[in-house]
């Protein structure tokens, strides 16, 4: 079950909030959960989400602390939420980069997560607000392992790589990357995939991680499913980072 958290100002046409909970609502029902009440709030910035409750059987609970040597990670979207958000406030993205954004971030996970179900998965994690990068590191340090992403790999929303290389990036970019500051290697000859990398997402994908033998059979029915899924990196012993970026 779900509750609304809502801020909007009173001088704004109610017809917009009406919208936007008829849109958290919608999603609430595809995810097969209910609204049962909410709180709203007075203020100057519209701001909307959900607190969530549920309950889960102990055998269905996936961690972000238990991949292992030799996985492959497979991550479930393309980055970039963050990046295009800040073009968008900057009143420069373009209406097809705004349609894909809003396609991604308002795809449930619900749906890679049932696949997945069928597969050994590890671990996984879903990529939010520190970024790929920073997600990864949780995983790679609950599991003491090194993670290597490839960046040649990575999907991007389309848009996502010309903004950054424009230098179009979000204030929480540079927290990530302050944060993790010795903790990764970059290897990959662009600066501006450190910014792809470690760009905050707005409902991202999920990454998971298993074993090699099992991740293109997980692969194809992703894709065969209409999710664009890709490879993003591999699972090694740990060295001297817990994240390699090459």
């Amino acid at each position: 079950m779900a509750l609304n958290i809502v801020t909007f100002p009173q001088c704004k046409d109610m017809e917009i909030l009406a919208e936007i909970l008829k849109g958290g609502a919608d999603k609430v029902k595809e995810a097969g959960a209910i609204i049962v009440g909410g709180h709203t709030v007075d203020d100057d910035e519209p701001k909307y989400g959900l607190s969530v409750m549920g309950i889960i059987h102990p055998s269905r609970i996936l961690s972000n602390s238990n991949a292992k040597e030799g996985d492959v990670l497979i991550l479930t979207k393309p980055i970039g939420t963050g990046i295009i958000n800040t073009a968008i406030k900057g009143e420069i993205a373009g209406k097809d980069e705004i349609a894909e954004a809003v396609k991604y971030m308002s795809m449930l996970n619900k749906y890679a997560a049932e696949i997945a179900e069928k597969y050994p998965i590890n671990s996984c994690t879903d990529i939010t607000g520190f970024g790929l990068a920073g997600h990864a590191y949780e995983m790679a340090k609950g599991s003491n392992v090194t993670i290597r992403i490839l960046s040649s790999n990575i999907k991007y929303i389309n848009g996502a790589v010309e903004y950054a290389k424009m230098g179009l990036i979000p204030a929480g970019t540079y927290r990530n990357r302050n944060y993790l500051k010795d903790k990764y290697k970059f290897n990959a000859k662009e600066e501006y995939i450190l910014d792809l990398v470690f760009d905050p997402q707005t409902s991202g994908g999920l990454l998971f991680s298993l074993p090699e033998k099992e991740a293109n059979k997980l692969l194809n029915e992703l894709n065969d499913n209409g999710i664009d899924a890709f490879i993003v990196g591999y699972v090694e012993r740990l060295c001297e980072y817990y994240i390699i970026i090459d």
